[in-house]
């Protein structure tokens, strides 16, 4: 089954790890990709333009309500967890934070896992904390693909290294091998 939705969390060192998967994707990818990055920055739109700077997609802040869109990057919003309905619309919400964060990468991936099942990728880049170790976990016990960064070349390896311990994967790769998994797996 190929996949129906990537889903990518990063934190510290994220923007540069992003900025060396999204310019290899396919740009024909039929699937969204939607991106949970701890920034720090409460303007999402400029990370939208940077990540669009050098991305083969175009990069939008994620909007509450509407469609998870094909050949689309999905930013989701500082402040607010990003949520993914059964109908594949977003949702915000200010629940508290999760491992110190909002966005949580976890909230994002166990409810993705949970509207998508088999269809999802998780994706776990460079991060300085554990989030996305559990939802990473939803996604595999849902049949979803789990794909994490080799720890070892991660700016911040905490993250990597938690979704690993947490969740293991289907693949730990280099950031130049992620692309070319995510085209197949979206393609096929």
């Amino acid at each position: 089954m190929s996949a129906r939705m990537v889903a990518i969390g990063c934190s510290a060192g994220g923007m540069q790890a992003l900025r060396r998967v999204l310019p290899h994707l396919d740009p024909g990818l039929p699937v969204p990709v939607v991106v949970v990055s701890h920034t720090g920055s409460e303007d999402v739109a400029t990370l939208c333009e940077l990540l669009e700077s050098s991305s083969a997609l175009p990069v939008r802040e994620a909007v509450e309500r509407t469609q998870a869109t094909g050949g689309v990057v999905h930013v989701a919003p500082s402040g607010y967890h990003l949520l993914l309905e059964h109908d594949g619309r977003f949702a915000l919400s200010v629940d508290e934070r999760v491992t110190f964060a909002r966005p949580s990468i976890d909230v994002f991936l166990e409810a993705a896992a949970d509207a998508i099942g088999s269809g999802l990728v998780g994706v776990i880049l460079t991060g300085a904390n554990s989030d996305g170790a559990k939802g990473l976990r939803r996604v595999r016990l849902h049949g979803g693909i789990a794909i994490v960064q080799e720890p070892s070349e991660a700016q911040a390896a905490a993250m990597p290294i938690a979704a690993l311990e947490m969740a293991g994967a289907d693949h730990c790769l280099r950031l130049d091998d992620i692309p070319p998994l995510l085209n197949r797996l979206c393609l096929s």
